[in-house]
């Protein structure tokens, strides 16, 4: 079987160092920690972890916000921030120390300085981006919250509140923002990281409804992606401080009095300066913490440096379908866990690795082949030992030629053909460009006067799917019936051998 292709392409991750000073002067982050040294023995909360009112403005002030409602609501969201990351421990009030008379609400506790606010100086980048990914789910989850136009009209005569009347569904808005970020993760990887500019929000807003397969879209599904743009409006304003997030808003000119929408629909958009409908795009430090939350989820998402510390079958599997890109990154990480003094060993465990019958055993050896080139010369003594071998001597006479070594014996004819065959099947196996695969064909086919009189009878197990793909990629009519009927004969040979 072939190796297994990951649902998303490798991500390039800056450093964890880089990822913690990144994390550390993230604005909320910033004055979360802020308020966390701040606090004292004297500092009041409520009974739900809240800054007391009475001290918001002593808050704000600190932070150096303006004392007014605004300001109380920056501190008070820093606050939350800094309790949900553990910066801040909350003591509850202890039972019999209520005031007379005085309700459970009106109750106030205190606050310690948390563990992990030590951590954020002592302790590794790895502690330092574990606490910022609570902060991340913390500021998540507000985002995700129902927006509340009149809180009063939702609590009935009782004091109870009918959730109901929200029309809410919390799995279903964060599974929504999920899959938002999961489309700029995937935008911000196109290319090879070529698609690192910063997305249109009417964009990613109908890459999330409107379905691939709709020509034009409906008038009720392009105000659905005016809706969803309105949302995500407000989602990434809440998502920018935590750091994960550059996010330009949606101009406010374009709103119009009493909150109504000028025109935010997508036609809307095509028709202006698209700027003006806010453009999004994930930090590095984005990339980590959306990475982090989909292998929670667990999904596959794979980063440069995984398999630095993996053995070579790992490797070569492990990249059998990245980006060349990346898998060049990944294989100099590899082979720099080896060193200088290890090229050989490395050199010989790839060797090993690319050996096989399967599926996927052309693409190992087509990796393989890269990766020996870049291990330099020193590897030579490792590539010479599988000369004889039928399924490496043919790539290791090509790696001893390219280095200009001597005394490199000349192939056997059957080696060559089974080399030619190899190779063709590793190229259709990634996938490649049509144009540089028929060339390969065409080039590997005219090397040889008589190829398909002789290369069906080579005994690799692509050998007739080989074939068959030569036959619908040559340019020359005959050639490419030459090729259809050396499948037929290749593909009939193995039925009677088995």
């Amino acid at each position: 079987m072939s190796a297994e292709r990951p649902i998303l392409p490798p991500v390039r991750l800056h450093s964890e160092a880089e990822l913690a000073r990144d994390a550390l002067a993230a604005p909320l982050f910033v004055r979360a920690v802020k308020l966390a040294r701040w606090a004292g023995p004297d500092t009041r909360v409520g009974a739900g972890g809240e800054l007391a009112e009475a001290h918001l403005p002593a808050a704000a002030e600190h932070l150096g916000l303006p004392a007014d409602e605004e300001g109380a609501a920056y501190a008070s969201e820093a606050w939350r921030l800094a309790v949900d990351t553990g910066l801040l421990d909350v003591t509850d009030p202890e039972e019999g120390e209520l005031p007379d008379g005085a309700e459970e609400a009106e109750a106030e506790g205190t606050v310690t300085a948390g563990e992990n606010l030590a951590l954020l100086t002592s302790g590794s980048p790895q502690d330092v981006l574990g606490i910022w990914l609570d902060g991340l789910d913390a500021v998540h989850a507000d985002a995700t919250a129902p927006v509340l136009d009149d809180f009063a009209d939702l609590v009935g005569e009782d004091g109870s509140i009918d959730f109901d009347a929200l029309d809410w569904d919390p799995e279903a808005e964060a599974e929504f923002l999920d899959g938002v970020l999961g489309n700029l993760y995937l935008l911000t990887l196109a290319d090879n990281g070529a698609g690192e500019g910063p997305v249109p929000l009417p964009a990613l807003a109908a890459s999330m409804i409107v379905p691939d397969d709709m020509g034009e879209p409906t008038d009720d599904i392009l105000e659905q992606v005016s809706e969803a743009m309105m949302r995500l409006d407000d989602q990434f304003r809440l998502l920018e401080p935590i750091g994960i997030v550059a996010y330009q808003p949606v101009d406010e000119a374009l709103m119009v009095e009493e909150g109504e929408t000028a025109d935010t629909s997508a036609a809307g958009a095509a028709e202006e300066d698209v700027t003006r409908y806010g453009m999004v795009k994930l930090t590095p430090l984005g990339l980590y913490g959306v990475r982090a939350r989909m292998l929670e989820a667990g999904v596959d998402a794979p980063a440069v440096g995984d398999l630095a510390d993996k053995g070579a079958d790992a490797l070569l599997d492990g990249i059998a379908h990245y980006p060349e890109p990346a898998a060049r990154a990944e294989i100099q990480l590899w082979l720099a866990g080896h060193g200088t003094q290890g090229a050989v060993a490395a050199a010989a465990e790839l060797l090993a690795a690319a050996r096989g019958t399967d599926e996927g055993a052309p693409l190992r050896r087509l990796h393989c082949q890269q990766a020996l080139a870049l291990a330099g010369e020193e590897a030579e003594p490792a590539v010479r030992a599988v000369l004889g071998d039928q399924e490496l001597g043919g790539l290791a006479r090509v790696w001893l030629a390219e280095h200009g070594a001597a005394d490199v014996p000349p192939p056997p004819e059957a080696m060559i053909f089974w080399l030619a065959i190899d190779t063709i099947a590793a190229q259709l196996d990634a996938d490649g460009e049509l144009d540089e695969l028929q060339g390969l064909v065409e080039g590997l086919s005219a090397q040889h006067s008589g190829f398909f009189d002789e290369v069906w009878r080579v005994d690799h197990p692509a050998t007739a799917d080989v074939l068959e793909a030569m036959g619908r990629l040559h340019s020359d009519k005959k050639a490419a019936k030459e090729a259809r009927k050396a499948a037929f004969k290749a593909r009939s040979r193995g039925e009677l051998r088995t």
